[in-house]
C-alpha cells in the first residue's frame, strides 16, 4: 500500500499519539506545551518559507511541518523556553528544509538539525527534566527536577549497576520504558499500514542491542547497560521508528537502509558509552544521514560497474 504524502505525514502524527501520551502523563501539560509551541512554530516557519520562495501557501497542508515541530517539541523537555523551541523549529525549517530546495530535497533530518542545535548551545536547559513521578503530580514548571537514566548511569560514578539502581531506584527508568513502548506501538503500527520499512529500524535496534550485550560485563562499574536498558531509555524507540525511517535521508536499497540502521545503532551505543552526551541518536542520525548520499552511489553506480567490468 502506497501513501500519499500527506497521508502519510498525518498517518505518522497519529501513531505518535501512544508515546505522546506517555510522555504527557509522566512529565505533565509541559509535554503538551512543547508539542504545542513546536508545532506551531513550525507551520509559520514553513509558511514564511514558502512565501519567500513564491510557492502556494496550500503546499503547507501537506502535513510535513507540523510532524517535524511534534518530533522536536516532543524531544525537549518540559516547559522549554519558548524562544529556544522557535530556535529549534527556525534550524529545522528555514535551514535543514527549504535552503536544500524544500520537500524531498533535504540532506538531514529537519527534528534532528534543530534538536542538536538546542542540545549543542543550551546543554544544561536541555538536561533539566523533571523527575517522572512529581510531574505526573504536578502542572506547576519549577517541579523537582533530575536526570534521564542515560544521564544518571553515565555519570554514576564508581558503583555498580546493582548499587545505580539501589541509589536511584528504577521509578525513572520505569517511566522511560514506558514511554519507549508508546513509541514502540506507535511504529508497530506504521509497519503494520506499510507507511515505513522494516529494514532501517531493525537493523538499528538489533546493532544497539548487540553491541550493548557484548560489552555488558555482567553490571561492574564500567558497565555500559544490558540490552533492555539501551532499548527503552532515551529517544531509541522514538528515533528508530519515527526519524530512522524518514525516506528522504536514508538510502533507497534494503542493502543500504540496513548499513543505514547498523551505523545509526553503533554510533548510538559508542556516544551513549564514551562520548560526551548522555544520548547520541540525534548526531548519530545526522552523520548517517550525511552518509546516505555516498551508500545510494556505492549501491547504484559503483557496484553495478564492478558487476560490469566482471
Amino acid at each position: 500500500m502506497t501513501l500519499h504524502t500527506s497521508k502519510l505525514m498525518y498517518q505518522v502524527q497519529i501513531a505518535l499519539l501512544p508515546g505522546f501520551l506517555a510522555t504527557a502523563y509522566y512529565f505533565g501539560p509541559g509535554i503538551v506545551f512543547n508539542v504545542a509551541s513546536a508545532m506551531l512554530f513550525a507551520l509559520l516557519c514553513e509558511l514564511i518559507a514558502l512565501r519567500l520562495r513564491g510557492i502556494p501557501a496550500t503546499t503547507a497542508r501537506d502535513g510535513s511541518a507540523l510532524l517535524t515541530g511534534a518530533l522536536i517539541g516532543l524531544a525537549l523537555p518540559p516547559y522549554l523556553p519558548v524562544w529556544m523551541i522557535l530556535v529549534a523549529c527556525i534550524f529545522a525549517i528555514i535551514f535543514a528544509k527549504h535552503f536544500y530546495g524544500g520537500l524531498g530535497q533535504n540532506l538531514f533530518n529537519p527534528a534532528m538539525v534543530g534538536f542538536a542545535v538546542l542540545i549543542i548551545s543550551f546543554p544544561l536547559a536541555m538536561s533539566d527534566w523533571p523527575v517522572p513521578s512529581n510531574a505526573a503530580l504536578t502542572s506547576m514548571v519549577d517541579g523537582i527536577s533530575g536526570a534521564t537514566p542515560l544521564d544518571e548511569f553515565k555519570f554514576r560514578g564508581a558503583i555498580t549497576v546493582e548499587e545505580y539502581w539501589q541509589k536511584f531506584g528504577s521509578s525513572n527508568w520505569t517511566a522511560w520504558f514506558v514511554i519507549n513502548a508508546g513509541f514502540l506501538i506507535g511504529g508497530l503500527y506504521l509497519l503494520f499500514i506499510k507507511a515505513c520499512n522494516w529494514i532501517a529500524p531493525a537493523a538499528m535496534l538489533t546493532t544497539l542491542a548487540l553491541l550493548s550485550l557484548w560489552f555488558f560485563d555482567g553490571g561492574s562499574s564500567d558497565s555500559f547497560g544490558s540490552p533492555l536498558f539501551h532499548l527503552f531509555s532515551g529517544a531509541t524507540m522514538m528515533g528508530a521508528f519515527f526519524v530512522v525511517t524518514d525516506p528522504v535521508t536514508s538510502p533507497d536499497s534494503p542493502r543500504g537502509q540496513a548499513l543505514f540502521g547498523i551505523g545509526i545503532g553503533s554510533l548510538t551505543f559508542i556516544i551513549r558509552s564514551s562520548g560526551a552526551y548522555p544520548e547520541g541518536i540525534a548526531f548519530a542520525i545526522l552523520l548517517m544521514n550525511g552518509c546516505s548520499p555516498l551508500i545510494d552511489y556505492i549501491e547504484y553506480r559503483i557496484k553495478p560497474q564492478l558487476r560490469g567490468n566482471q
